[in-house]
């Protein structure tokens, strides 16, 4: 019989699945609504004035919460449920997943040839105790010609990216 997981995923990102599997952690993936048209789990979305650390943590924490929950509602064994965000920061703007090839550029253009900040926040959620912790790390993209940027967008790539760029795919 295959054993019980460590603990659940709250996220569909294949970056977090691929870090976990490389430190032997066994997990199952709970995924969270966020198709459109459907009612989803979670809204990311900065709200007026509120600082990216501050946004970061709370996605990460809203994410473990909401995976708790689907847990529960389950009736999967009870194991802790790590949530994560990353965001890509610029002059104090959180630039979040591009909404199109269009939004793609327009984020590139911007991040090319400055140095930006990409915030990581984990949170893990265990009965009525939820940890969370916070990398931040400075990033200098260097500068893009345009066409490089458009070739970019035009792969998709992208797409389901903080900040329109994937330091471990193509962007590298």
């Amino acid at each position: 019989p295959m054993s019980a997981p460590l603990l659940y995923l709250a996220s569909k990102s294949p970056r977090r699945q691929a870090l976990l599997r490389q430190l032997d952690i066994e997990f199952e993936t709970l995924l969270l609504r966020e198709a459109i048209g459907r009612q989803r789990d979670i809204v990311e979305q900065v709200e007026d004035g509120e600082p990216a650390l501050h946004y970061v943590e709370r996605m990460a924490r809203t994410k473990a919460q909401v995976g708790w929950q689907r847990m529960q509602n389950r009736k999967l064994a009870e194991r802790p449920v790590l949530g994560a965000d990353t965001e890509v920061v610029l002059d104090g703007e959180v630039f979040g997943k591009p909404r199109d090839a269009a939004d793609v550029v327009r984020m590139l253009r911007r991040l090319s040839g400055r140095t930006h900040q990409v915030l990581t926040a984990v949170a893990v959620r265990y009965r009525d105790l939820t940890e969370v912790d916070l990398a931040a790390s400075k990033v200098t993209l260097r500068r893009l010609a345009a066409t490089e940027i458009d070739r970019y967008a035009a792969s998709g790539e992208p797409l389901d990216k903080a900040g329109a760029y994937g330091v471990q795919g193509r962007a590298a």
